[in-house]
């Protein structure tokens, strides 16, 4: 497999480790701390500089619904279905003032990237940065070893097991493990979006709550006047802790494969085309935004779907809209299946019932016939439209846990992923807070 192809002269060090989590976003640190706190030695790699992946790089922001839904657009955090190390999460954030008292979605991602250093540190999770995952060495029907490369040159990491939250199933894929790739019809993914700030904004004459609907009919109607490059129909504006900000996620790319390297670089560039777009849009048409300036866009386009393993069992939307319960559940989500289309403009919405949730199993996160190998994240084995409702933050970093949690007790019993109990990764999760 792929370590064949790394001359050993290459190798500038190597490393033992029970756990290696790939990949430092929510599901990442989630997973990484999970383990640590459950007595393994745990070694994060992450790309970037800071920890977080979408949530920071990504500027993706607010934290989307996290509780039990009692009415349209409005949910009873008195009832939360994503807890354990996100509740952990969203109680240090709002301790550093990083979190949005009113509705506590909206946070401080400066803040956020600093709060999880801190959990890695006081979880003794050994963290290294601007580090990439570029080999996978596999022997049956378990991962050997990998190659991670950084300045310190490529260093040979050999783990018990291994925790794939990359976003995008790298470590699975290199591993040759098969995945899905978009939905079924022509394999295209959900868009990718570019997330952007715009600030300066006279808020005595634009309010994001009671301009929303004069917002979108001047987009619409700037459409019809203007060539744009956006396809998208409506611009989708959140609120920002600063004041005089506000957060603007309405970008969209399709068409563009996010696990290619040329089309994503592709993506990087339309995205940001678009962002100026739309804010020359907002500048020339909305009271308000007169002596606005774009205050940043995302370091990394938002993608919100690419591979999706094979997994011991598929998660389908008909299971979230029946809110399944599944007999080795480690996490819940309420969040709707929310496909944005992949080929141009529309939002398809189908909410979960009021009152209730579903389930993510344990056994959607092992890579079908692998042993010492778990994902984190958006990636686990979901069709097109079930992973349309799985792969947004608090879900993600709930799985995280879990993944955390059984890649511990594998290192610990010595048994395969698959045969790692789910009650036990229960116990321990609810024993945190988190919810099954």
């Amino acid at each position: 497999m792929g370590g064949a192809r790394t001359r050993i002269d290459r190798i500038s060090q190597e490393i033992n480790t029970d756990v290696l989590v790939v990949g430092g976003g929510l599901a990442g640190v989630a997973a990484a701390v999970a383990a640590a706190r459950n007595g393994a030695s745990v070694l994060l790699a992450e790309r970037e500089g800071c920890l977080g992946g979408m949530a920071t790089i990504g500027l993706v922001n607010p934290f989307m619904p996290y509780g039990v839904w009692v009415g349209d657009w409005r949910q009873d955090l008195d009832r939360p279905v994503n807890a354990g190390w996100f509740r952990e999460l969203l109680e240090a954030l709002d301790a550093e003032g990083g979190l949005e008292p009113e509705g506590r979605q909206t946070f401080d991602e400066e803040i956020l990237k600093l709060v999880l250093d801190r959990m890695c540190r006081n979880a003794g999770v050994r963290v290294l940065f601007h580090t990439m995952l570029t080999d996978v060495e596999r022997e049956g029907d378990a991962v050997r070893s990998v190659v991670l490369s950084g300045k310190s040159g490529q260093m040979a990491v050999r783990a018990t097991c291994y925790v794939d939250a990359s976003g995008d199933a790298d470590l699975t894929a290199l591993a040759g493990c098969p995945f899905h790739l978009g939905r079924g019809a022509d394999g295209l993914c959900q868009p990718m979006t570019t997330c952007f700030r715009v600030m300066g904004i006279d808020t005595a004459l634009f309010d994001m709550n009671r301009d929303h609907d004069a917002l979108n009919r001047a987009w619409q109607a700037y459409r019809e006047k203007n060539p744009v490059r956006n396809p998208r129909g409506d611009v989708l504006v959140f609120r920002h802790m600063a004041e005089g900000v506000l957060h603007i996620n309405s970008t969209r790319i399709p068409g563009r494969m996010p696990v290619d390297a040329w089309a994503l670089s592709e993506a990087e560039m339309e995205g940001r085309e678009q962002v100026f777009e739309l804010h020359r849009f907002l500048r020339e048409t909305m009271p308000g935004f007169e002596r606005s300036r774009v205050m940043m866009s995302a370091a990394h386009v938002g993608i919100r779907e690419s591979r999706r393993i094979v997994g011991e069992t598929e998660v389908t939307a008909e299971d979230l809209l029946s809110c399944r319960k599944y007999p080795d559940a480690i996490a819940r989500g309420t969040y709707p299946v929310d496909i944005h289309d992949p080929a141009g403009g529309g939002t398809l919405l189908k909410p979960i019932p009021y009152g209730d949730w579903y389930t993510v199993p344990l056994r959607a996160l092992v890579p079908k016939g692998m042993h010492n190998l778990i994902v984190a994240g958006k990636p686990i084995s979901a069709t097109h439209e079930a992973h349309a409702s799985t792969r947004v933050l608090p879900i993600c970093a709930c799985v995280g846990e879990a993944a955390g949690v059984a890649a511990a007790l594998a290192v610990k019993t010595g048994l395969p992923l698959q045969r790692v109990s789910a009650a036990e990764v229960q116990a321990i999760i609810e024993a945190n807070g988190g919810l099954c």
